[in-house]
């Protein structure tokens, strides 16, 4: 293998079956939504995951936005979100007109701090959204005892957290709503796609018809109803069964995409944590309560400027590594509506926190050759920096 060779962030995984499968979309005879593939996808997350009722979506924003409508939010509410995320988690409740307070992330991990989300709540408080980041799980169980003593809704954005757990509980399951991503960068993929599971029956007929545009249109082709009409507020949530039967040839292949991914995370931990243990950097931390799904293996430099130096070194080397989130509460569209809250641990991970490449077919070599740019890095970069501060402590002052 080229020792220069360009190791890219993310290669979206084939699983062989791709095209074969939309192939048989095509002979069925419909290719729209709710077709075959829809339906063999939706059963295989009820069955191996034990949601109650799973609905793909075109993406996980959709589903988000399909849970801020179900949870009835208006602008009289206020919803609670963690900064340290996408802007589409906050994005679908602040469409429905409501106002947005933002948390910090723990000290330790991205995830919303739980132990500081009662003081943010109010009279007007809804629903808290939270996120599970790299696919690591929030701690659930505080969390469901403040919403249950507060009436509030509880939505996981669990677009990382494919395939993982909180106490053997499988995220997505233990909220009102549980909201997935498909997007080429998860560890299973369509492209683009989402998905919304519901833990409540409740729900179920009116997450139908909102995910159908607003008509009973499902009713209709169970034969429930002689005909559909408009009966709700929705939109066109629903996926083409031809994006279903690309996502359903990777959920055959789940188990052998989560267990390289597993690999390649460990290595890349092992190889690491020597530098971890100098105090040069920081490697993820997985909590007790939490599996680990290998969706992203990740660094914290000590500051944003070593980071930059970090990220420019492997590029030079031909590999792309890049940093995450932009705070939401800092951000251009939303900083003036924000109360001015400081949130450092969210800021932190903001200006501190590195991506590495991680995807299927991420070689062992590959993995060895970027922890050992790293260790380069590291090396020279502290001495450098070392040599520079004791020269400036020798200036006549």
């Amino acid at each position: 293998m080229d020792s220069n060779e360009p190791i890219p962030f993310n290669k979206p995984y084939y699983s062989g079956k791709e095209l074969e499968y939309i192939r048989q979309a095509f002979a069925s005879g419909k290719i729209s939504g709710d077709g075959i593939f829809t339906h063999k996808c939706q059963q295989f997350f009820c069955e191996k995951f034990g949601f109650d009722k799973a609905l793909l979506t075109t993406s996980c924003t959709d589903a988000l936005e399909m849970a801020a409508l179900l949870a009835n939010i208006t602008p009289e509410d206020e919803v609670i979100v963690p900064s340290f995320t996408f802007p589409s988690t906050a994005n679908a409740f602040a469409l429905r007109g409501a106002k947005i307070v933002f948390g910090d992330s723990c000290a330790t991990h991205p995830n919303l701090d739980i132990s500081s989300l009662e003081s943010l709540i109010t009279k007007k408080t809804k629903a808290i959204v939270i996120v599970h980041y790299a696919g690591i799980a929030c701690e659930m169980d505080p969390l469901l005892e403040l919403a249950h003593d507060y009436d509030l809704f509880v939505i996981e954005d669990a677009a990382h957290a494919f395939d993982s757990y909180y106490k053997n509980t499988p995220l997505g399951s233990i909220g009102h709503f549980g909201t997935f991503s498909f997007h080429e960068t998860k560890n299973i993929s369509c492209g683009e796609g989402g998905m919304l599971t519901l833990n409540d029956p409740k729900f179920y007929q009116r997450a139908e018809i909102l995910r159908e545009k607003g008509t009973n249109r499902s009713s209709f082709f169970r034969g429930e109803v002689d005909k559909y009409s408009w009966v709700d507020i929705g939109s066109s949530f629903l996926p083409s069964d031809m994006i279903a039967a690309v996502l359903y040839s990777q959920l055959e292949k789940y188990a052998t995409i989560q267990q390289k991914r597993l690999a390649q995370w460990n290595r890349y931990f092992d190889n690491l944590k020597p530098l971890a243990d100098l105090g040069c950097l920081e490697l993820p931390f997985i909590p007790s309560y939490a599996t680990n799904n290998a969706h992203m293996f990740y660094i914290l430099c000590t500051s944003c400027e070593e980071r930059q130096a970090l990220i420019d070194h492997l590029r030079s080397k031909n590999i792309h590594a890049i940093f995450h989130y932009v705070p939401l509460h800092s951000a251009p569209y939303y900083q003036d509506k924000h109360d001015g809250r400081a949130l450092p641990n969210c800021d932190r991970f903001s200006q501190c926190l590195l991506r590495l490449p991680l995807y299927n077919e991420l070689l062992t070599e590959q993995v060895d050759r970027i922890t050992q740019q790293i260790h380069t890095f590291f090396t020279y970069h502290r001495k450098a920096c070392s040599v520079q501060s004791q020269s400036m402590s020798l200036q006549p002052t």
